[in-house]
């Protein structure tokens, strides 16, 4: 899948998995409106990492703690940006996927499991013996790929396997639906427990916020 292809399979994806309104194709590439959030009132993803993208989805924003998402190193899109936008070096991201394959998830002892469904997306939550969230994950839909979203492990159960337990979990649910492809949006910190699982950075996520 090209990189382009993969960036709108992960937009599309997020938005299921947020329950957001469905993305809107944009001249330079998409936004999605999220509502409720505190720290976010949208997002403009750019499929495409040119200037002249950039610099006219900047343009066009009026609204404060809007944020921009494109496949670039983030020092790239920096002069790009017009007055008011300021680049979120610590958020930047990675775009990252992987062929998914059948996996054995084993839960450390001391721990129970559930999945449940909300339309195209699947949840995992592990608790612990005091029925408390110690991890969760879930994956929306789309065609044949899976886009892989808010999966944590809480720091009081981190190092037991909680997280490769999850993402495993998904895997095996995803391609009992008849998925073959996972796509996902990953920190440094979260890149590194997904490298484990076989999945490889495509692109660099380059992030900006609009503060005016």
């Amino acid at each position: 899948m090209l990189i382009e292809e993969t960036i709108r399979t992960w937009v599309a994806g997020w938005a299921l998995s947020r329950d957001t309104p469905p993305p809107v194709e944009k001249p330079w590439g998409l936004h999605i409106e999220v509502p409720g959030n505190a720290s976010e009132a949208g997002r403009h993803v750019l499929p495409r990492a040119e200037e002249s993208l950039v610099r006219a989805a900047a343009e066009a924003t009026r609204t404060p703690r809007t944020w921009l998402k494109t496949t670039a190193e983030p020092q790239t899109i920096e002069p790009w940006l017009t007055d008011g936008w300021a680049v979120a070096w610590e958020d930047t991201g990675h775009i990252m996927a992987t062929d998914l394959q059948a996996a054995n998830p084993v839960l450390a002892d001391g721990y129970t499991a559930s999945v449940r469904r909300r339309g195209a997306v699947t949840f995992v939550r592990v608790q612990d013996s005091a029925g408390e969230q110690a991890a969760k994950g879930q994956m929306a839909a789309v065609g044949e790929a899976v886009v892989v979203d808010r999966v944590v492990t809480e720091s009081a159960h981190q190092r037991r396997g909680l997280g490769g337990f999850v993402m495993r979990t998904l895997a095996n649910h995803a391609l009992d639906d008849g998925a073959v492809l996972g796509v996902l949006g990953a920190t440094d910190q979260g890149r590194a427990l997904y490298e484990t699982l076989g999945w490889k950075k495509h692109a660099t996520l380059a992030e900006a916020v609009y503060r005016r």
